[in-house]
């Protein structure tokens, strides 16, 4: 793992000098660069320290008229080193780049002031106070300020302590952090090396990436291969966050570009329209470029109507709609940056990458927005999955299942059961048409396209039936202690509820005792048994469907993880030996688990656990 600094600072004050002073490598790689004697584009460099640790530098140019391409590298580094020189003291791209800094709140680093062999002692202390007092205005309060010059060495070695101490406070941030997660590199050069193809290069965050990895591409998720990995020029099998060289396959070389994102993270997704919390509000319909990571594309800000959320104090959410699509993710920072006016330079927070649209807008509240707001602040992806849940009303859960906010399914479910009240004629309804009328109900509270709203629909209807609220009958729906439609009257139909609730515990009593005790005659008994809503394992010993249905998932999630012995499925049902043993049994005939010298397995038919009793 590596630190990765960036350079910040005027034109001509000493950036790439100081590095090739420290490192011994010039960043300044282009021809170009080098004969005009200035950075153009981002160059790297960097330094082997005695512990055997390395440090990774991203020179950035300081012309105006280069701002993108200090972005470029500003966008995707741990800390920085801010450079002046001592003749000229802080000068215009000085104040803006500590202004990209603070807005991309990078908070650990180091501030330079250069060429000491030009000027007295006394007038690079006079800049240094100077320095001193920019700094105590931004993110980077805590930086200690340096004198040094690049040309005999004086300050270095001391430059050098404190580049080990800039380190160490990031890893100490990053050691306190929660787990790295997925890998994620955002291309910062794209180029092709004869006889291997596509290279990028950029910096990686998140966990460790190996050789032979299948990354996205995003924007277009393009699959892609990690073919070979270099850090400083050396192959290795596995890099960790820092520079990293990457051989990709599976992409032509032209389609790589800076900007784009290779990735394994799922929460990383391509957006042209993404809702962020702005450092200090900016009026609706400002435009500027936004930058994010090493991508920057032009962007409006939206702050009107239900976007016009206030949290209190000088941030504000705002949807920002881009020129194209980008990668991101919650919790990405970027920056906005303006051609002139107050408030020239804004940062941000990504909150979601693909906002409310249609009738969830409804929905965007500000309570709402600040709760996932603060979810996404202390990095709770359970906390933000809820907070989007209740933002949008319904999302997709990583398994595929739609997940309703609490107030939508409750909604839902009174439209449910109203539709099966009296009269007579709709108090038994199909199966497909309640839950159309489910499906109804939600895509009038929610944005949902109509496969996901009838499969959310149909786990609305299932839940009801499994919590006693509903009776399948079949493929029709009736409310409990109702008639069925054909076949059953009212008495015997409230006897059928009244023993299938007796069967719903983990140790149900017998069969005929519970009959007796319901009033629920023989008849009634093989209806339940017909229209699925028991199940017999023995004469004597029957479970309502529900209940076995969830004793048999737990099971085989037991057995998923170690075989399964009668013993430990007595432990966790609380049951006894005579419970566990009828279930075993059951489930090994129909698939569900295999029996095995070392204990019960997952069988052929594990996945059919969730058909029982249909």
């Amino acid at each position: 793992m590596t630190v990765v600094i960036g350079t910040a600072g005027h034109i001509d004050h000493g950036k790439t000098t100081l590095l090739r002073a420290l490192t011994g490598i010039d960043a300044d790689r282009l021809p170009e660069e080098q004969r005009r004697g200035m950075t153009i584009d981002v160059g790297y460099a960097h330094l082997a320290l005695p512990d055997g640790t390395e440090l990774d530098f991203v020179d950035v140019p300081g012309h105006d008229r280069l701002i993108g391409n200090m972005l470029v590298g500003a966008g995707e580094i741990d800390a920085a080193m801010l450079v002046v020189a001592a003749d000229d003291g802080p000068r215009a791209q000085t104040l803006e780049h500590l202004e990209l800094l603070d807005a991309l709140a990078i908070e650990v680093g180091v501030a330079v002031v250069t060429k000491l062999d030009l000027v007295g002692r006394g007038r690079a202390t006079e800049v240094a106070d100077g320095v001193c007092g920019l700094l105590s205005r931004t993110s980077l309060r805590d930086a200690r300020v340096l004198v040094v010059s690049s040309v005999d060495g004086s300050g270095l070695d001391a430059l050098h302590a404190e580049l080990v101490e800039v380190r160490d406070r990031v890893l100490a941030r990053l050691e306190s952090a929660a787990s790295p997660g997925p890998s994620r590199l955002a291309i910062d050069r794209g180029f092709t090396v004869r006889g291997r193809g596509a290279v990028v290069t950029g910096t990686l965050r998140g966990g460790p990436l190996r050789r032979g990895a299948v990354l996205r591409a995003v924007p277009g998720d393009r699959p892609v291969r990690a073919r070979e990995l270099q850090v400083h020029g050396d192959p290795i099998e596995s890099a960790e966050r820092g520079r990293v060289a990457i051989n990709v396959s599976g992409i032509e070389s032209g389609e790589l570009h800076r900007g784009l994102v290779l990735t394994d993270d799922p929460a990383v997704g391509s957006s042209d329209r993404l809702l962020v919390r702005l450092a200090r509000a900016l009026p609706d319909r400002t435009r500027a470029r936004v930058h994010l990571g090493t991508a920057a594309v032009d962007g409006a800000v939206g702050r009107s109507g239900r976007d016009a959320i206030e949290l209190g104090g000088d941030a504000a959410p705002a949807m920002l709609r881009l020129a194209g699509p980008i990668a991101a993710a919650p919790g990405d920072r970027l920056v906005l940056r303006r051609s002139g006016g107050d408030g020239r330079i804004v940062g941000g927070i990504v909150l979601d990458i693909a906002p409310p649209r249609g009738i969830s807008r409804r929905r965007q509240t500000a309570p709402r927005v600040a709760a996932l707001s603060k979810a996404v602040d202390e990095r709770d992806p359970t906390g933000a999955f809820v907070a989007r849940r209740e933002l949008h009303g319904a999302v997709v859960a990583a398994n595929g299942e739609v997940q309703l906010a609490e107030d939508v399914a409750e909604r839902v479910n009174a439209e449910i059961l109203t539709a099966m009240a009296p009269p007579a004629d709709t108090r038994n309804q199909t199966l497909p048409g309640l839950r159309t009328v489910a499906a109804r109900s939600l895509r009038r509270q929610v944005t949902l396209g109509n496969m996901a709203a009838l499969h959310a629909a149909s786990a609305l209807v299932e839940r009801l039936v499994e919590a006693g609220r509903l009776v399948r009958d079949g493929g029709s729906v009736r409310l409990p202690g109702t008639m069925p439609a054909v076949g059953v009257d009212p008495a015997t139909a409230a006897a059928m509820d009244r023993l299938e609730h007796a069967l719903s515990v983990a140790g149900p009593p017998p069969l005929g005792a519970a009959a007796t005790q319901s009033g629920c005659a023989p008849p009634g008994i093989r209806e339940l048994e017909r229209t699925g809503r028991i199940v017999l394992l023995e004469p004597d010993l029957a479970y309502a469907t529900r209940t076995y249905r969830e004793l048999a998932r737990g099971a085989l999630a037991l057995a998923s993880a170690t075989p399964l012995t009668p013993a430990t499925l007595r432990d966790a049902t609380g049951t006894s030996r005579r419970y566990v043993m009828a279930m075993l049994e059951d489930l090994d005939r129909r698939g569900i688990l295999r029996r095995t010298d070392a204990g019960h397995v997952p069988g052929p038919r594990a996945a059919t656990v969730a058909e029982i009793g249909r």
